[in-house]
């Protein structure tokens, strides 16, 4: 994948840049795995915004995809790579040998043509899904299970990977991609390689309208509110907070303030903490 730049013909073209859809080799999905979902626009199932600066967006079309890989040992064909809106990596149409399609998180460095399998006896080759267990210390791995048969819930973005550090016991030590060192049982599944899409994280909106063709709305510091509206909010010109640390709009410590619960079960599988971030929020914006 690469990206493409614009000459600065408006404001907007200035800093944009876009993929270059190289890899892409399908344009309308597969319709027999997609289907409708609601978009909550960050309201609960009262209709109470949740998750402020939700909505909007450009209607999508849902596409199921197969982060269980419980199809062991059925060979399958990648016939082909596609865009999915509702996520940054690209995804992989699988054709099963007995007919079955299925799409998959398209790792990186594959190709239409290439064949994979998932199960215990899978050959060590990018793409395949295996257990924990049986994947060799050093690999990159992704789509990550955290219980066994629940199916990936981590390491799913595009360019994301985790490594294979150790075995010991019933648990494989995880290197995740936060910097964050983890034991996972050695009975979940994994897929080899590193998810695809790696220019994703060069690329630059360039103007907030493609901000809002992704469903995020405006957000508005607290310190130019009104007190009614924000604790940081009143006081004459450019105030400082008034407190001895930034808050949320309803008044909890943030911007590196700790929320992780001290009794959590998985807080024994932990063995290093992820490392602390530098930034205050995306852009440095303040809550």
């Amino acid at each position: 994948m690469g990206t493409r730049s614009y000459r600065p013909y408006t404001p907007g073209t200035r800093q944009r840049t876009v993929p270059d859809f190289a890899e892409i080799t399908r344009d309308e999905p597969e319709k027999s795995l997609t289907t409708s979902v609601h978009r909550p626009k960050g309201r609960n199932n009262r209709g109470v915004i949740t998750c402020r600066h939700r909505g909007g967006g450009h209607k999508r079309l849902y596409r199921i995809i197969d982060f269980r890989r419980d199809k062991h040992s059925v060979p399958a064909k990648v016939v082909a790579i596609e865009y999915d809106p509702n996520r940054n990596a690209r995804i992989a149409l699988l054709y099963y040998r007995d007919g079955e399609k299925r799409y998959i998180l398209c790792p990186a460095n594959i190709s239409v043509g290439t064949v994979v399998v998932s199960g215990p006896d899978a050959p060590i080759e990018i793409g395949n899904a295996l257990p924990l267990g049986n994947i060799p210390l050093g690999s990159s791995v992704h789509n990550v299970e955290l219980y066994p048969g629940r199916g990936g819930q981590i390491v799913r973005a595009a360019g994301a990977t985790a490594q294979v550090m150790a075995k010991e016991g019933n648990f494989v030590t995880l290197k995740l991609p936060s910097s964050e060192v983890r034991l996972i049982r050695r009975e979940c599944y994994a897929t080899l390689g590193q998810v695809g899409n790696l220019e994703e994280r060069n690329l630059s909106l360039g103007k907030a309208g493609r901000t809002r063709h992704l469903g995020r709305r405006p957000q508005v510091r607290g310190s130019v509110m009104n007190p009614v509206d924000h604790p940081h909010g009143g006081g004459e010109g450019r105030a400082p907070i008034g407190r001895s640390g930034p808050v949320t709009p309803w008044g909890k410590p943030t911007l590196g303030y700790k929320t992780r619960k001290k009794k959590k079960l998985s807080n024994a599988l932990i063995v290093r903490r992820r490392r602390k971030s530098s930034k205050r929020g995306r852009g440095g914006r303040e809550s």
